[in-house]
């Protein structure tokens, strides 16, 4: 791996001043609270700001296009995330409207495309149901023809932003006689329709996700996107995204894995804790070790990065709830708190970052199968003998 400096040109830097200089103005001590109390990771006025200055199109537009060059979309991602921007709706988002560039309708492209590079609506994820785990694939919620329109009925879990989003990427079952891959389909549901109701759900970390729910919900044909029965190969690409399983550049310029920018908040709690002054040697030690498995974690790349980076939050978080004692307990602006309560606030935060976008469960057997070449799990019981 190469771990060489980047030498940023005249422009280049320019670009990364001028972007850091409007992260500070937008992403305000307020917007930070304000976040944290809502759980929501999204500032409207954030998003809108971002929007109206082009650097929304701009990071989901290729180079070629006139979008980023890689090296400014490496350096957005950073930004963004040392910041702590309240942003990962915009990554639904563009996953969604890659998808409607990709496979929807000229007609739904024109009435979605713009407003959702702008900024000025959102899209979400509709994938998880309340049975169903983290295999979307044995989708029960319902589509059903009905002239030039369609019915869908069913329920969705962990429908994070619905609440700021105009529009759901939705997998639905269009034929539950065939098997589980050939019988999805892939609509992009108003989420104004009647009949769709959206219920908060707060997770351990003090997010915001929701539970919604589809009762007679009629969405005319051109919100399909893709072929009906092939919404597998609408959805691939999409989930392929959110796994951080795409083909990666030989310029190491790419995000090196999912949930990376978590580790960010892990650091700053690390070095809260060390600068409480611990002079036990027991304690440097345990606090090197946990920096050692961060920066390793923060240097491990695609899926096998997705499980360090989980894994280690959840390791090391624990260690500097351990160092810190019963005080580690008190959240962020307790009196009494610590260290800013960053190692509370990891702590919490540590669970859910191990199951968005599929639990390590799933991509440790990803990594069996598919890096390793072992073969698939079997969970049945023992034979008795």
């Amino acid at each position: 791996m190469d771990f060489s400096r980047v030498e940023l040109s005249p422009e280049d830097q320019a670009f990364r001043d001028e972007l850091r200089a409007l992260l500070k103005t937008l992403v305000t001590d307020e917007v930070i609270a304000r976040d944290r109390e809502t759980g929501e990771n999204f500032d409207e006025g954030v998003h809108l700001a971002l929007g109206e200055r082009g650097y929304l199109a701009a990071e989901f537009t290729d180079e070629a296009d006139g979008g980023f060059s890689r090296l400014r979309r490496r350096l957005w991602n950073l930004e963004i995330g040392r910041a702590h921007t309240p942003w990962f709706h915009w990554g639904t988002t563009a996953m969604v409207a890659r998808a409607v560039r990709d496979f929807g309708s000229d007609e739904l492209k024109a009435e979605v495309m713009e407003r959702a590079l702008s900024g000025r609506i959102r899209l979400c994820l509709g994938y998880t149901e309340p049975e169903g785990g983290s295999d979307v694939a044995t989708c029960k919620t319902r589509a059903v023809r009905d002239g030039d329109g369609w019915i869908i009925n069913g329920s969705k879990m962990f429908t994070s932003n619905a609440q700021n989003a105009a529009y759901v990427f939705l997998i639905t079952n269009t034929d539950p006689n065939a098997p589980k891959h050939q019988s999805l389909t892939m609509f992009l549901v108003p989420l104004d329709s009647e009949g769709v109701e959206i219920q908060p759900l707060r997770t351990v970390d003090g997010d915001r996700t929701n539970i919604t729910y589809y009762s007679d919900v009629r969405v005319d044909d051109r919100y399909r996107i893709g072929e009906v029965n092939g919404g597998w190969t609408v959805l691939r690409d999409a989930l392929n995204d959110e796994h951080g399983t795409v083909e990666r550049g030989a310029d190491g310029l790419q995000k090196v894995a999912a949930m990376a920018e978590h580790l960010v908040l892990l650091a700053e709690a690390i070095d809260k804790v060390a600068a409480l002054g611990p002079d036990d040697d027991a304690v440097k030690y345990r606090l090197g070790r946990g920096i050692a498995r961060m920066e390793a974690a923060m240097s491990t790349p695609d899926m096998f990065g997705r499980v360090a980076n989980a894994q280690t939050m959840r390791d090391v978080s624990l260690e500097l709830m351990d160092i810190q004692g019963a005080v580690a307990t008190l959240p962020v602006d307790a009196q009494g708190a610590q260290a800013d309560g960053g190692a509370e606030y990891v702590f919490r935060l540590a669970g859910p970052t191990g199951i968005y976008g599929g639990t390590l469960e799933v991509f440790r057997n990803m990594i069996a199968q598919h890096a390793l070449g072992l073969g698939r799990p079997a969970y049945a019981p023992p034979a008795k003998r």
